[in-house]
């Protein structure tokens, strides 16, 4: 609550607040930023390109101008912003297919039962659609295909900052465990030439990753395996990395993968987890979206975001002793935590 805002005022705001997705969805299914460059444009022409009534299209781009994605130099022309150009689907850190995906019903449907969540412990979201989320995607490739997009797009920040955050090069091989299209081991193979890298993931997550490896330049130093990481994990690297994996799963699907790890990792070998790491206690630093993501969790895949008490708990009954801990660098609420078998 700002300082000049009343009680009354600020309840009102975030009562509504679920309008602003709305909004935001709409400029991201009508691809609206695509049409903005650096110059301001008057309504009549992007109404235009859109086909679209101009009088509708000025009353959204008002909206997304009070919300700071927009500006209005002069009445009737409007220009993106800093924050505005990050929907552009061309932009080098463009967010379009993350906000595309967190605002679609897929996301947004569930959030309206997190009081069942709360109340049973059981995701609304499996009340709600018949099954667990990720089988729910696998059926429903579209829907797949964004959601992975959007996973890229979130992560750009830690492919920014751990190929140098952590010491990689003292490996001989790394394992990305549920690495997805390889765009994260491929940023680490680039930084450390002499790694080589495997990524597991489901047949279906790993479909386009040997492609993608290939384009990152890395093909000839990474395989790719496809498997359950809840039945098994290759052997065969003295690097098992796991980023934003265990947050998607509750504590006794989490420790079924890391026994998994620990039933292949040599003596001598390390576990790295990345993810999202909760403070121990709130304060006015910490930012909403680490609860939001975490009642997010809650409510459609029944994971959880967590502390670094949890981990070291988690991590300690399936078998690993934690022997390093950071954040990353910059702002992302992201750390590493590294880990040996006990």
């Amino acid at each position: 609550m700002t300082q000049s805002e009343q009680p009354r005022e600020y309840l009102l705001r975030q009562a509504t607040g679920y309008m602003v997705p709305h909004v935001l969805r709409a400029a991201a299914q009508l691809k609206l930023l695509d049409g903005f460059g650096d110059a301001a444009r008057p309504t009549a022409d992007v109404a235009r390109e859109l086909d679209v009534p101009a009088e509708n299209l000025q009353r959204l781009l008002r909206a997304l101008a009070s919300l700071g994605l927009l500006a209005e130099p002069r009445p009737g022309e409007f220009k993106a912003t800093e924050v505005g150009a990050l929907l552009r689907t061309d932009h080098p850190q463009s967010m379009h297919a993350f906000v595309d995906m967190f605002t679609r019903p897929t996301i947004t449907r569930a959030w309206e039962d997190l009081a069942y969540s709360v109340r049973t412990g059981d995701t609304a979201f499996e009340k709600l659609f018949g099954k667990h989320f990720f089988a729910y995607l696998k059926d429903l490739p579209e829907e797949s295909e964004v959601f992975n997009a959007s996973m890229t797009q979130e992560t750009q920040v830690v492919l920014d900052v751990l190929p140098t955050a952590y010491d990689f090069g003292k490996y001989g091989t790394a394992l990305d465990i549920g690495g997805g299209n390889g765009t994260m081991l491929g940023a680490i193979l680039n930084a450390h030439p002499s790694l080589k890298g495997i990524v597991f993931d489901s047949a279906e997550g790993s479909a386009q990753t040997a492609q993608r490896l290939a384009a990152l330049g890395v093909g000839d130093r990474a395989t790719v395996k496809a498997g359950n990481f809840f039945e098994a994990i290759p052997a065969g690297a003295d690097l098992y990395l796991i980023k934003s994996v265990l947050h998607d799963w509750g504590n006794e699907r989490a420790e079924t993968i890391l026994r998994r790890c620990r039933e292949v990792i040599s003596a001598d070998g390390r576990l790295l987890i990345v993810d999202f790491v909760l403070p121990p206690t709130v304060d006015e630093q910490t930012p909403l979206t680490f609860y939001l993501s975490d009642l997010n969790l809650m409510v459609n895949t029944g994971g959880r975001e967590r502390t670094l008490a949890d981990f070291q708990q988690l991590l300690g009954r399936a078998g690993f002793e934690v022997t390093e801990t950071a954040p990353l660098p910059g702002d992302t609420g992201y750390f590493y935590v590294e880990a040996k078998p006990v």
